[in-house]
């Protein structure tokens, strides 16, 4: 047997391996601090009392790109009417009323289905459904990680980041208070939005899978960007201890809100201070995920049909104002997420180009960007309120910078010298969209 083809078994093998070794370290940990955890989140998904719809039936989405059309249909058909059982047996013995158990026992199925086929139809069905079972134990894991980030950091910095983003105008206040002017169809809208961003990711990246179980899997697509993105970013959440203007200076605080967001602009002070909040909330606000994520969607939808690129601009706009309007974040937040998504993308975009000058100037620049404005929101947030033209600037030109460096390097028409600037030189073959 050739080494590449030792190398083709291993590495599922060594995935499984290690995904499994942190489901059970997460389980470990959140019972012996009292929280749900991963595995006995996964048994409620089997046992009638799932966590996230649209994370169930999105991994079951993502699993039946890579399985015959015959499959798909049975797969999801089975997993509706599944879901009505289950919401028949939850009104008769008067539990909570939920769903998501049907795709979650039907992406079981089809995984046990596709284990019994051989060759690469197999090897191509495996792939999809690793795609879709990882997206769901991704988001059990984040559960469990927003509980590390309450417990390891009980004193959150939010008067740094307020501060911090006076040199943005303060959007979450002015967006706040324009959502509540405008009454609670728009509020409607973007709270749907927010939460179904999984299922708009989902779209995308089925649009760019859909032939794979007739021309093989690309080399770089949304979805590798979701995963890579939701390993890194949270890491913030530890490092960079953060609640959002709507628990700190808003109605969520539980009574240790110093503040009354949206209404009332905070006052100045000269003096901000680690504020001891409480082990309810979640601190996931530095960087912004969401705003990370409907990025990438946004960069993966650029290539596809007008409707999905109208659809990608339309979900990256709304998760902006939602994520502003809703005070889950700072501004300061969304420009930290923006640059993440643009590194990892470019670490990530086109592997057959390699680690040329290009790519690692691009990587370089937004890794020093994202901690440069970490460092700023944490020592220089005063000096940033005092003097917020010229912070804001800094902080904006900041982000235009990578975005621009960005566009050069990937997406620049060959030819011109923004392209020859970015090392796009002669006609891109992009695998990725």
């Amino acid at each position: 047997m050739s080494d590449e083809r030792v190398r083709a078994r291993a590495l599922p093998i060594a995935g499984v391996a290690v995904a499994v070794a942190l489901l059970a370290a997460a389980q470990a940990w959140a019972s012996l601090h009292g929280v749900l955890g991963p595995l006995r989140s996964l048994v409620d998904d089997y046992f009638a009392n799932p966590q996230s719809a649209a994370v169930s039936w999105a991994g079951l989405g993502l699993a039946c790109i890579g399985v015959p059309t015959r499959f798909r249909v049975i797969s999801l058909v089975a997993a509706g009417v599944l879901d009505l059982l289950t919401l028949a047996l939850q009104a008769a013995c008067g539990w909570h009323v939920s769903i998501g158990t049907g795709p979650t026992l039907a992406l079981t199925g089809l995984t046990i289905a596709v284990l019994r086929w051989q060759g690469e139809r197999r090897r191509t069905a495996l792939h999809a459904i690793g795609f879709g079972a990882l997206l769901v134990m991704a988001s059990k894991l984040a559960d469990t990680w927003l509980m590390v980030s309450i417990i390891a950091g009980p004193r959150v910095l939010d008067q740094y980041v307020q501060l911090a983003d006076r040199a943005l105008g303060e959007p979450a206040w002015l967006v706040g208070r324009l959502l509540d002017a405008l009454g609670p169809v728009p509020s409607h809208v973007l709270h749907v939005v927010y939460i179904q961003l999984p299922v708009a990711a989902v779209v995308v990246a089925v649009w760019q899978l859909r032939r794979v179980t007739t021309d093989g899997w690309p080399r770089h697509h949304l979805v590798r960007t979701f995963l890579v993105l939701g390993v890194i970013g949270p890491l913030g959440y530890v490092l960079f201890p953060v609640v959002g203007p709507v628990f700190a200076y808003g109605p969520l605080g539980h009574g240790l809100e110093i503040g009354d967001w949206p209404q009332l602009w905070p006052a100045f002070t000269s003096d901000p201070q680690p504020m001891l909040f409480d082990s309810v909330t979640a601190r996931n606000c530095m960087p912004s995920m969401h705003t990370a994520w409907a990025t990438a969607l946004f960069i993966h939808s650029r290539t596809g049909p007008r409707w999905l690129r109208w659809a990608g601009a339309f979900w990256l706009v709304c998760t902006l104002l939602a994520t502003l309007g809703f005070g889950y974040h700072y501004g300061s937040d969304l420009v930290a997420g923006a640059v993440l998504c643009l590194t990892v993308e470019s670490a990530l975009r086109d592997p057959d180009r390699g680690w040329d000058l290009y790519r690692v100037r691009i990587v370089s620049l937004g890794a020093a960007v994202l901690a440069g404005l970490l460092l700023s929101y944490r020592f220089l947030a005063e000096t940033m309120a005092e003097y917020p033209i010229p912070a804001g600037f800094l902080v904006l030109g900041s982000l235009v910078a990578v975005a621009f460096a960005f566009y050069a390097t990937w997406f620049a028409r060959p030819g011109g010298r923004v392209a020859q600037w970015g090392g796009r030189v002669a006609p891109d073959g992009f695998a990725v969209d």
